[in-house]
Formats: structure tokens, C-alpha cells, sequence
């Protein structure tokens, strides 16, 4: 779902999955929205290692092909591609309270469900797992999506504080994108 070559020139997966989120071995992690390039559902898999899991998650399912064909090359094995819609809660395939991180990357610009988007990771997420929400700066940028349909910072917060996730920290993602830590209570 999201723009992968723009994202592969912006941001530094391996860095924000590790410093920022602290992806750790044998952690269970949902990337939602995953995009078919696998950029951060690939180096999330290396970091859980094989005895973790990555579900990557998207309403397309050519994305869920690419993961899979890309994750075969590098044989990762502790990928499982779900086809679901994350605008309607309850609709992804992974059991309530099983992932220590979400991941919610260039996606929240795409829609105006993004109450459900939220609602969706926290019940995915165990009690005390990390939601990693980056997204577009709300400023002109030399590429990325129309002006408008980015959001603040400070309305993810909302949102997120809105479905009962507490706001561990906001930082700069890159040059163009803002990242949050949500913490599911």
C-alpha cells in the first residue's frame, strides 16, 4: 500500500525497527500495510530471527506476492503474508494479544479510517506492545502525497490516546516523515 521506492530512499528500517521500536529476537511482529517491497517486514524478520514471526499484512494481495518472493530469495521463513483489510477491526487473521510490535508505516495518509487502523493494531498487539506509526510531515516535500491528505503528528497522537495507546515518544523519521511510539495499556 504504501510507495516503496520513495520509502527506500528516505528511511532506514533497520535503524527504526532496532533504536527506536527495539525489535528483539523471538518477538512476534505485525507489519500492517506492508507494501510488496518488504521493506521493513524483511529486516523485521532478520531481527526476530527463527524464533519469531512477521506477519506481513495488505489488502493487495500482488504486495503479498512480492513479500513472499522476496523473503523466499533470502530465505526467511518467519514471514506469514495476511490478506485483510484493515479498515474493518477484527478482519486481520492473527489472534487478539499475540504481537510485541506493529508497525503502521507511510500508511495513515491513504484513508479516512484511520480509527480502525489503530483500533485494528492495538487488538493484535499484546498488553504492552509497541505501535511504530511513520508518516509524511505535514510540509512540502519534493515527492510523496498531496498536502492534504497527510496528517500531524499531533492527530495521530489523538487518535491513538482516542483508542487507549499511551504515547511513549515522537521523533524526527527522516527528512520527510515524523515518527510516533504508541504503547498499547
Amino acid at each position: 500500500m504504501k510507495d516503496d521506492i520513495q520509502t527506500a530512499r528516505v528511511l532506514n528500517p533497520d535503524s527504526l525497527l532496532k533504536d527506536k521500536l527495539m525489535v528483539k529476537f523471538g518477538h512476534q511482529l505485525a507489519d500492517l500495510g506492508c507494501g510488496g517491497a518488504g521493506y521493513f517486514t524483511l529486516p523485521a524478520a532478520r531481527l526476530v530471527g527463527t524464533k519469531g514471526k512477521v506477519y506481513a499484512v495488505d489488502i493487495l494481495k500482488s504486495s503479498l506476492d512480492g513479500v513472499t518472493s522476496k523473503a523466499k530469495i533470502e530465505n526467511l521463513m518467519n514471514i506469514e503474508t495476511v490478506w485483510s483489510n484493515l479498515e474493518q477491526v477484527g478482519a486481520t487473521k492473527i489472534s487478539e494479544n499475540t504481537v510485541d510490535e506493529a508497525l503502521l508505516i507511510n500508511i495513515l495518509f491513504q484513508s479516512r479510517q484511520n480509527t480502525n487502523f489503530l483500533q485494528e493494531a492495538k487488538r493484535l498487539m499484546k498488553s504492552g506492545g509497541k505501535l511504530l506509526v511513520i508518516d509524511w510531515k505535514v510540509e512540502p516535500t519534493p515527492f510523496g502525497p498531496p498536502l492534504q491528505n497527510r496528517m500531524t503528528p499531533e492527530a495521530i497522537r489523538a487518535l491513538g490516546e482516542g483508542v487507549g495507546f499511551k504515547v511513549q515518544e515522537q521523533f524526527e523519521a527522516g527528512p520527510y516523515h515524523y515518527g510516533l511510539i504508541l504503547v498499547k495499556q
